[in-house]
């Protein structure tokens, strides 16, 4: 008898944006069963139906061979359903036994004892492999340990599902590694969890069994021992498609952009960039490597005018840039496509035609004697729509409108409607489907073989080790590693560097370091 079935799930929300549509999901006992599909293909809106943030339209839930339904999260936990989400709900300053007790707290008569759910947290965590120390403050542990904490949160209220939205998307290689064997341990002692998760290797790794989402429907349900990744891609998209690109010999020998000393402190007055020293080339991309928080997003908008610098230098082709505002230096040949598309790269309310000038409302093609030309708008919006394949109505219509991919290649389009000199990019494709991050790849590398000079941080290993001619490892602010991407070089290799546990002399630096 299956543990937990969702059985003609629909989820229509007000103006009519059907998430779910007769979606199917069978989890057996003591299995590790993943959910993939493109962003918008209803896995997070089927997740929260079975965690009981939203209610159905349509369809049931059985658990156990009884139907139930969830008024809230609550409801989820007593019936043995935990959830661990993408963005973590602990408290920094509280110890990690703290939170993961907090609201369930054992008592001794009517104080808090605080002996037993030390205890009970550290009992926990050796039971399941967590290694998790329970005294320390969560905001001293890295981002794999307070995942962990999560994990314990939902084990410590009993849960025999475990759902895991995004669980690797934060971590290191060696912390992915980690994470499934805690997963393994959860399932050998009876657990079963359902993995939401967008890369495809890991999947295929950690999973017995693999429900497949498009559109908000079901559209396969396979063994993962049957798949391959290509098959699997091509069950999430509905065709054949390949992530890889190819990056054309250039001429490498100019420096466009270069950072010397740079030091960056945050508004608490920590130290996030720390004396950072790098070069960028014309016609050649250059990785930014480490664990998300850092220095890399801090590097990139220190350069891009976005963030005040303590200390450093920043060259644009020979010219100091230190002083100078954002637009200025977009004037001298700079752009930047932001980390948050959504807050910093749009605005939402304004229309595609709008957005793709935002940037350029001094240009004389657009605004004359002080007043937009309205035609030259929307004729570059036109312009714009067809070469970036924006899936759009037409240049009239807003921005947030359009899914995350499309509003991802609106930043893409008005960055690189002209070549760049120098091109700053941040997180290109998280939360866009496998459509658009192989259109994208293919734009930034496109920019690169005509002589733009690309510094890019990701997430995502893969797509730097797809993407980047050299690769800078950052640790706490500071380089400790460079690569040139050799075929040889594994994502293994790099995430020692990214954790702190390996750093190279500045004698093995120096062949990726021009």
């Amino acid at each position: 008898m299956a543990l937990l079935e969702a059985i003609g799930i629909g989820k229509t929300y007000p103006g009519g944006v059907v998430a779910n549509d007769g979606v199917n999901l069978v989890i057996e006992p003591g299995e590790v069963h993943a959910v993939v599909g493109e962003n918008g293909a209803g896995k997070s809106t089927l997740m929260k139906i079975l965690f009981g943030i939203e209610q159905p339209n349509a369809g049931r839930l059985v658990l156990d061979g009884k139907d139930v339904s969830f008024a809230g999260p609550r409801a989820a936990i007593d019936a043995g359903i935990g959830m661990v989400f993408q963005h973590f709900s602990l408290v920094p300053s509280f110890a990690v036994y703290e939170n993961v007790v907090m609201g369930s707290e054992p008592r001794q008569g009517i104080r808090f004892d605080r002996k037993r759910a030390i205890a009970e947290v550290q009992a926990l965590s050796d039971k399941f492999r967590l290694k998790v120390d329970p005294l320390p403050p969560v905001s001293s542990l890295p981002v794999g340990q307070q995942q962990r904490v999560e994990i314990l949160k939902a084990l410590y209220r009993n849960a025999r599902i475990l759902i895991l939205d995004e669980p690797t998307a934060v971590l290191a290689p060696q912390e992915v590694q980690e994470l499934f064997v805690a997963i393994r341990s959860l399932v050998a002692q009876g657990k079963t969890v359902i993995f939401i998760a967008h890369k495809l290797p890991e999947v295929l790794e950690i999973s017995d069994r693999i429900t497949v989402m498009r559109q908000g429907k079901t559209v396969g349900q396979v063994k993962s021992s049957e798949v391959t990744e290509k098959s699997l891609a091509a069950l999430m998209v509905g065709r054949e498609v390949t992530l890889r690109v190819d990056r054309k010999p250039t001429d490498q020998s100019k420096r466009v952009a270069e950072v010397r000393g740079l030091r960056v402190v945050n508004a608490r007055g920590t130290e996030v960039v720390a004396g950072l020293d790098l070069n960028v080339h014309a016609g050649e991309i250059v990785g930014l490597v480490g664990v998300e928080g850092n220095g890399q997003a801090e590097t990139l908008e220190a350069i891009a005018g976005l963030k005040p610098i303590a200390a450093g230098d920043i060259t644009l082709s020979g010219e100091a840039i230190n002083g100078l505002p954002v637009l200025d230096r977009r004037g001298r040949g700079l752009a930047s496509i932001p980390e948050d598309r959504i807050s910093e790269g749009l605005a939402t309310g304004a229309t595609v035609a709008e957005n793709l000038v935002s940037t350029k409302l001094t240009d004389r093609r657009f605004v004359r004697s002080g007043l937009l030309d309205l035609k030259a708008i929307r004729d570059n919006a036109t312009k714009l729509i067809a070469e970036h394949s924006i899936r759009v109505g037409g240049p009239g219509y807003t921005v947030g409108t359009l899914s995350g991919g499309n509003m991802q290649k609106v930043v893409v389009a008005r960055e690189l409607s002209e070549q760049p000199k120098l091109l700053l990019v941040n997180q290109p494709t998280r939360g866009v489907d496998l459509g658009a991050t192989q259109f994208i790849w293919r734009t930034i590398t496109d920019a690169r073989d005509k002589g733009a000079a690309v510094l890019l941080s990701s997430a995502d290993l893969s797509e730097l080790l797809a993407l980047s001619d050299r690769l800078l490892v950052l640790y706490r602010g500071r380089l400790v590693a460079a690569f040139l991407n050799t075929p040889d070089l594994t994502p293994e290799t790099l995430g020692t560097y990214m954790l702190g546990l390996s750093t190279q002399t500045a004698e093995d630096m120096k062949p990726a370091l021009r």
